[in-house]
C-alpha cells in the first residue's frame, strides 16, 4: 500500500482525484485538517510521510510546494500549468512515445497535461513524428469544452438558478491569444510558432472536442483521410487510453465520453481539406484521469487501474 497526499483536495480536480483513490485497497490517503490546509509547514510534515503527492493548486502555490519538497523522497504529480514546459519534469502523456512512458515511470516529478493541450498534442505530435507535418507549420485549433473545466466558480455560475442568459450560449474566450495552455502545446509538439487557438465553453458539464483543420498542402505528400487515420492508428496501437475508432463519422458530440477516462481520435474531410479531432472528458483524460494514469505507471501498475474506460486497458 502506498501513501498518497492530495495537496489542494478542495478544488474540482482534487475532489475527483480523492473520489478515485479513496476506495482503492492499494492506496492510503493522508489527510490534512481544513484549518491547516494552507500551512506550508504542515503540508511539508505530511509530505514527509507520503510516497506520492498530487498538487491541485494554482501555479504559484504549486511552485512553492514543489520547492518545499525538493529534498524529500516523495514523488510529485502536478496538475497545474507550473511545470509543463520544465525540462526537469516528465510530461504526463504516456501515449505520445515510449520515451514519454519511460520518463513517467521513473520520474520523481511529473507534470500532468492541460485539458485543451492534451487534445491538441494528441493530434499534432503523431503527425510531426511521422514526418507528414513540418514543425514550422502554421496551425489553428478549436476546442469546445464543458463548463466544469473552469473550476468551482464557473460551475457555480452555470448551475445557479439566477444565471445570466448569456451562459445559455457558447462563449469564445482567451481572445488575446494568451491562453495558459499554449506554451505546452507548442513545446511538446516542437512547433516553431504557437497555433491560433479558439477555446469555447458551453452549457454542458463535462466533455471536450478539440479539432485541428488541415489543408492538404500543409502535409507532405498526397495523404488521404484514410491514410491520415492509419498514421494515428499505428501511433496509438496498443495504448490503453487512446484509440482510433475505425468507423467514419459525419458528426461528433462533444460530451459523448463524459464520465470516462479514455480518448478517441477522428479524421474527417476530403483529400483537399481535413479535420482531425480528439474527444474526451475534460475532467478525465484532460485532468484527474490523466493524473491517475501517470500515478499507476509510476507505481508499476496497468495504466487503466481504477479508471473508467470503454475498453480494456493494457
Amino acid at each position: 500500500m502506498v501513501k498518497v497526499f492530495i495537496v489542494g483536495s478542495e478544488g474540482t480536480t482534487g475532489l475527483r482525484l480523492k473520489s478515485r483513490l479513496v476506495g482503492r485497497s492499494d492506496v492510503e490517503l493522508l489527510e490534512i485538517s481544513s484549518e491547516l490546509r494552507k500551512d506550508s509547514s504542515e503540508i511539508k510534515r505530511i509530505m514527509e510521510k507520503a510516497d506520492y503527492a498530487f498538487l491541485c493548486l494554482p501555479d504559484a502555490a504549486a511552485r512553492e510546494i514543489s520547492e518545499l519538497a525538493e529534498d524529500l523522497p516523495v514523488r510529485i504529480l502536478d496538475t497545474s500549468t507550473a511545470h509543463r514546459t520544465d525540462p526537469g519534469w516528465a510530461y504526463g502523456f504516456p501515449e505520445l512515445s515510449k520515451q514519454h512512458y519511460a520518463d513517467i515511470k521513473g520520474a520523481k516529478r511529473v507534470a500532468v497535461p492541460g485539458c485543451h493541450a492534451s487534445g491538441f498534442i494528441a493530434l499534432v505530435y503523431p503527425l510531426i513524428k511521422a514526418g507528414v507535418l513540418d514543425k514550422d507549420c502554421r496551425l489553428s485549433c478549436v476546442s469546445l469544452t464543458g463548463y466544469s473545466g473552469g473550476g468551482k466558480k464557473l460551475i457555480a455560475e452555470y448551475e445557479s438558478s439566477g444565471r445570466s442568459d448569456t451562459l445559455f450560449s457558447p462563449k469564445l474566450y482567451s481572445m488575446d491569444q494568451n491562453h495558459k495552455h499554449l506554451p505546452e502545446m507548442t513545446a511538446q509538439c516542437s512547433l516553431l510558432s504557437e497555433p491560433i487557438f479558439m477555446p469555447i465553453v458551453d452549457d454542458f458539464y463535462a466533455g471536450m472536442l478539440v479539432t485541428v483543420p488541415l489543408h492538404a498542402h500543409q502535409l507532405r505528400g498526397q495523404i488521404s483521410p484514410e491514410e491520415l487515420r492509419q498514421i494515428y492508428e499505428k501511433h496509438y496501437a496498443g495504448r490503453g487510453l487512446v484509440r482510433v475508432p475505425g468507423d467514419s463519422q459525419t458528426a461528433l458530440y462533444t460530451n459523448a465520453l463524459a464520465g470516462r477516462d479514455d480518448m478517441e481520435i477522428f479524421v474527417g474531410g476530403s483529400d483537399g481539406r481535413l479535420l482531425v479531432s480528439s474527444r474526451f472528458d475534460n475532467l478525465g483524460k484532460g485532468a484527474s484521469g490523466a493524473a491517475i494514469e501517470c500515478f499507476n505507471i509510476m507505481c508499476g501498475l496497468p495504466e487503466g487501474t481504477g479508471l473508467s474506460l470503454s475498453h480494456t486497458a493494457v
